[in-house]
């Protein structure tokens, strides 16, 4: 039986469950309900200053949180990086985003739409491939390094979601 903070740690690092139940946990489970979360979120939110720091507590606050619920359900299952933890995902893939909350001139639903799409194929691109230094974030200590990895890739995929929309 899990105590109620394994069960916390274990809803936070599947992003309730979702890890476990679907196909490709990184892709299915982490990254595309977080992009459509993000930009759900971003719909709804009156101004841009919203939307941005939206987005940065929200990645900053799923990271904290995804340092300690990661590290737990880790060490409860036993394995150094569980496939079934998505949080780390979810983290990347909303600090993907936030060039598109300063670059666009207009944030339309369509154009954020847009972003958010492009922002979830680079996201997933960086985060498979793991370019140097990426893959070596991953050797970092439980729960950091589960994270850490994560974020680097959204670093790149930001980089490059911004470059594109400074083109258009």
């Amino acid at each position: 039986m899990k105590s109620t903070k394994q069960r916390v740690a274990y809803h936070i690092a599947t992003v309730l469950g979702l890890g476990d139940r679907l196909p490709a946990p990184g892709t299915t489970a982490g990254s595309l309900p977080a992009v459509v979360g993000w930009w759900m979120a971003m719909v709804f939110l009156p101004t841009p200053a919203a939307r941005l720091a939206a987005t940065f507590v929200g990645a900053a606050v799923v990271f904290a949180a995804g340092i300690w619920a990661s590290a737990a359900e880790s060490a409860r299952r036993g394995q150094d990086d569980p496939g079934p933890v998505v949080i780390d995902e979810v983290a990347g893939q909303w600090l993907t985003m936030a060039p598109a909350l300063l670059l666009l001139e207009t944030q339309t639903p369509s154009n954020l739409g847009l972003s958010a799409v492009v922002g979830f194929i680079l996201f997933r691109f960086f985060d498979v491939a793991k370019p140097w230094p990426v893959k070596g974030f991953e050797k970092l200590p439980g729960g950091v390094g589960i994270m850490a990895d994560d974020i680097a890739a959204g670093c790149y995929a930001a980089i490059v979601l911004a470059v594109a929309l400074s083109l258009t």
